[in-house]
């Protein structure tokens, strides 16, 4: 190499010894993942309500919320979404819900199963407060808390100026997809209905 010639920098001088284990030469930037390419696969989708102690954010857009029929088998922890075709066969069984798309403040998708009011125009307060708290969580950070005394939940509003969600790019047909792989009633013939009338 000509002495004219610049060295360059980022290569280390031969002459200096290497720490191996120098952290600096082997940390990673925190939007690696971001610099590579590198896209977070959807592999699971919860269902279930807000825990207590989440901060959560519910999708404001119609098109990521849907009126479907559940069916909890609450021994096993297991969430069911049945065909409306079977809903005169599993009276009793299941559940009328809204199924909002909802976030935590950790970014983790889940599917809110919300339970509707009743058609006999009963009041529920449990529903009708579930429901609000998800209407309310379209606009801001919220925590949904169950209140015994009032037999309702409650939201608490976040205080801070918290970031708005990223949402996952997935459509609801996805998400519901990904969240009741391989638990869809479709048939009365299904394991957990002949189960549940004794034939299995």
């Amino acid at each position: 190499m000509a002495q004219n010639e610049k060295k360059d920098s980022n290569l280390p001088d031969p002459a200096i010894p290497t720490d191996l284990f120098d952290l600096d030469q082997l940390r990673i930037s925190q939007n690696f993942a971001d610099a590579i390419g590198v896209k977070k696969a959807l592999l699971t989708v919860p269902v279930r309500k807000p825990d207590r102690q989440w901060w959560v954010r519910v999708h404001s857009d119609p098109e990521y919320r849907m009126q479907a029929l559940i069916l909890d088998l609450k021994d096993e922890r297991t969430t069911y979404i049945v065909t409306p075709a079977l809903s005169s066969a599993v009276v009793g069984e299941v559940t009328p819900v809204v199924l909002f798309t909802a976030i935590t403040r950790q970014g983790i998708p889940f599917l809110w199963p919300a339970k509707l009011p009743s058609p006999e125009g009963r009041r529920d307060e449990w529903a009708r407060s579930a429901i609000a708290a998800a209407d309310l969580a379209m606009k801001r950070w919220v925590r949904v808390v169950s209140n015994l005394s009032l037999g309702a939940y409650e939201a608490h509003i976040a205080e801070g100026a918290l970031d708005e969600p990223e949402w996952p790019d997935a459509s609801l047909q996805e998400l519901v997809t990904t969240a009741f792989r391989g638990r869809v009633i479709d048939t009365t013939e299904h394991e957990v209905l002949r189960r549940l009338r004794g034939l299995a």
